[in-house]
């Protein structure tokens, strides 16, 4: 069962994955992908890392998300966050392998359907259009991810305000 939860900054997505992976009664995978390379987002991680109960599997991967999927325990696998890690991977030397990226993602996914899989991720389309081509390509490439994780989910939730809003699939 893949589900997708999307949201803006502080929606309240990573809240609802947390939930629901404690909802299902199996052992969490938490594949975290934030990097703290400064002192604030250290703040937001170790912020994160205080919410998630102790006895759940952590497993950082800000590069290698298709390689954590596989590596994860049965169970529930729960990654947040699918924006940060598309960041990590567009800032790399090479920006033309997050193809590469994208496809083993899909593949791994897709290869884990007999798990619980959520997927956290920000929806970035509702704003203007960024300026500099980095920041046009991030958006355009976060909404084609967005698109083809929805294809692929069974259930596809959109939270605004803490309150959750089922795109596709059924309520819980």
């Amino acid at each position: 069962m893949l589900t997708l939860i999307l949201g803006g900054a502080r929606s309240g997505k990573s809240r609802l994955a947390l939930q629901r992976a404690e909802s299902t009664g199996k052992p969490v995978s938490f594949i975290a992908t934030a990097q703290a390379q400064d002192a604030e987002m250290a703040a937001r991680i170790a912020r994160h890392q205080a919410e998630r109960p102790p006895y759940w599997n952590t497993i950082e991967a800000p590069l290698d998300l298709a390689g954590a999927i596989r590596a994860a325990g049965a169970g529930c696998i729960v990654v947040d966050c699918l924006t940060l890690w598309l960041t990590n991977c567009l800032c790399q030397p090479d920006p033309a392998a997050f193809d590469d990226a994208r496809a083993a993602l899909l593949a791994a996914l897709t290869a884990r359907r007999d798990d619980e899989l959520i997927l956290v991720g920000n929806e970035t389309g509702l704003g203007i259009v960024p300026l500099g081509e980095l920041t046009r390509r991030f958006v355009d490439e976060a909404g084609w991810l967005n698109q083809d994780l929805a294809q692929l989910a069974d259930d596809v939730v959109f939270v605004a305000a803490g309150l959750p809003l089922v795109l596709k699939g059924n309520p819980r």
